[in-house]
């Protein structure tokens, strides 16, 4: 068991390892995770950008695990939450949106890392005030921090974030998880079936904003729900409240082949799923787990239905996921 620094494709890194696992984080490009591995069976359970680093400079959120801190979109940028009104810039123009929020491309200092009796661990935080580039969008003094921990058998994430200010403040978070299809390398995409806790489909407007209502499930996400489905049965980019079954909030996904499911259960404060599979390409899909739904201030629905989270001063949100394999 071991926390080194080290380099990834020519990027600072802190390398974790315990056991057959390790784990790589890039703390200067957006505390992206980018690796989780299975050393002796050769599994990659997430898409890297190591041979695609050119990619990751353009679209960082389509590798690793990136933090979206609001998540997803939201209708030009503007909301008002508790008397507050919040203008963010407007950085997807097809739909006139804001996208994804301020912390995939910031670098993260870390503030703590070793090992203990948990395992492997590296903690990055921001502590966010008046002279910091988030400040200016989003005006409030507030600590964010991930600690990853690497077991002999599992990645664990705990998210912990703080309202240090005296206003309240609205805590929207969610990650841009990105899975690799097939993760054994002996496999294909054909041999590979996931099934997701989802309940509802939230209906998108034009602009990939949800109208309010629900849609119908078709048979591919019904199969989602039970029973499994290629991650690629059609194009995704969907919205969908969660549904935990007995106590697990998670995704699945089944290698037929090699007898092995990947599991990426997450914390039951993650109410709603996104699932976007770029365009049903074939070698990645990101099972993205939020907080709140998308635009959720800007959606005439109660709080509880649409997830939105308001820390008063002093109160704070903690979540924590794992991610593992095991044996069919």
């Amino acid at each position: 068991m071991s926390v080194k620094e080290a380099t990834y494709a020519g990027e600072s890194a802190i390398l974790l390892q315990n056991g057959d696992y390790e784990a790589i984080l890039l703390p200067k490009r957006g505390g992206n995770l980018v690796a989780f591995r299975d050393v002796k069976r050769g599994y990659r359970f997430l898409r890297e950008p190591e041979q695609e680093m050119d990619q990751f400079e353009k679209s960082p959120i389509r590798f690793g695990i990136p933090v979206l801190f609001p998540p997803n979109r939201y209708r030009d940028g503007v909301f008002t939450v508790a008397g507050r009104t919040y203008h963010l810039p407007v950085n997807e123009e097809s739909t006139h949106n804001h996208l994804h929020g301020f912390f995939s491309r910031l670098a993260w200092p870390v503030v703590a890392s070793g090992d203990n009796a948990e395992g492997a661990f590296v903690e990055i935080r921001h502590d966010v005030d008046e002279n910091h580039p988030v400040y200016e969008h989003w005006p409030h003094r507030f600590s964010i921090s991930i600690r990853y921990t690497l077991t002999t058998s599992s990645l664990v994430q705990t998210v912990h974030i703080e309202n240090t200010g005296d206003t309240p403040m609205p805590c929207m978070l969610g990650f841009h998880t990105a899975v690799l299809v097939p993760f054994a390398p002996s496999s294909s995409a054909a041999d590979c079936t996931f099934t997701l806790t989802i309940g509802e489909r939230w209906q998108l407007d034009e602009r990939k904003l949800p109208t309010g209502r629900f849609q119908p499930l078709n048979a591919g996400e019904q199969n989602m729900k039970s029973g499994g489905v290629s991650p690629f049965f059609e194009a995704m980019d969907n919205h969908y409240s969660a549904a935990p079954v007995d106590g697990h909030n998670q995704m699945v996904l089944t290698d037929s082949k090699a007898g092995v499911r990947f599991i990426y259960d997450v914390d039951l404060g993650y109410r709603h799923w996104m699932v976007w599979n770029n365009n049903a390409g074939g070698t990645f899909f990101c099972p993205e787990p939020q907080i709140n739904m998308v635009n959720a201030p800007n959606v005439e629905l109660p709080a509880d239905v649409t997830g939105l989270v308001i820390l008063q001063p002093g109160e704070s949100w903690t979540g924590t996921s794992r991610m593992y394999a095991e044996s069919l």
